[in-house]
């Protein structure tokens, strides 16, 4: 479906990105140019003031990482819309907000298989299905990928890479002394190495 006039199909893409890896990207640009969406944005969460975990870097380090790492796609963008909004963030009131923000925008969501299953837990999750379409990539996972949400209209089941690397295996080897530098982008590497993030 093409741009016509300000109208948009955005997908968002939420995650702590902490840090952001080639797995996301491919993710993220699969469904850029192999759905009706024009642009993904990489919703970045912030940490909750509630929950400080030593591993996370501050919110707007992960957000620096996600611009270098977007900054040459014309279809990939970062958002930090959710560093304004009442903690906890709830995926709903963001949607509601981003709504207001951009009448002139549909707004869709982009999760794994994994969190389709607990989909039915999150907090008014049936306006969220009543409103918006929601986008499924492929996780290598145990058991049965079938959920209550197979069969949905808003549902769609995306035939994009699968990619198992995670940021939590990215920040152990960086402890080790081990190269990630094949698993992120270069800038976002190159931002990691000179800032000494996750060596400690």
């Amino acid at each position: 479906m093409s741009a016509t006039n300000s109208y948009k199909k955005v997908g968002l893409y939420f995650g702590t990105f902490n840090p952001i890896h080639i797995g996301h990207l491919v993710i993220a640009n699969h469904l850029a140019e192999y759905s009706d969406m024009n642009e993904v944005w990489f919703v970045v969460t912030p940490q909750s003031p509630f929950k400080t975990k030593k591993t996370m870097l501050d919110n707007n380090q992960r957000l620096e990482m996600v611009f270098r790492a977007t900054e040459d796609y014309t279809t990939l963008k970062p958002s930090n819309i959710e560093f304004g909004l009442p903690q906890p963030n709830y995926t709903v009131n963001t949607l509601a907000y981003l709504e207001e923000k951009y009448p002139d925008y549909e707004f869709a969501l982009i999760m794994g298989e994994d969190n389709l299953k607990s989909f039915h837990k999150w907090k008014n999750y049936d306006v969220i299905l009543q409103n918006h379409d929601i986008y499924v990539y492929p996780r290598i996972s145990g058991g049965t990928t079938e959920t209550r949400f197979n069969d949905h209209s808003r549902i769609h089941f995306i035939n994009a890479p699968v990619m198992e690397i995670s940021s939590t295996f990215i920040r152990n080897a960086i402890k080790e002394g081990k190269n990630v530098r094949p698993l992120l982008p270069y800038p976002v590497w190159k931002y990691l190495d000179e800032m000494n993030f996750y060596k400690k």
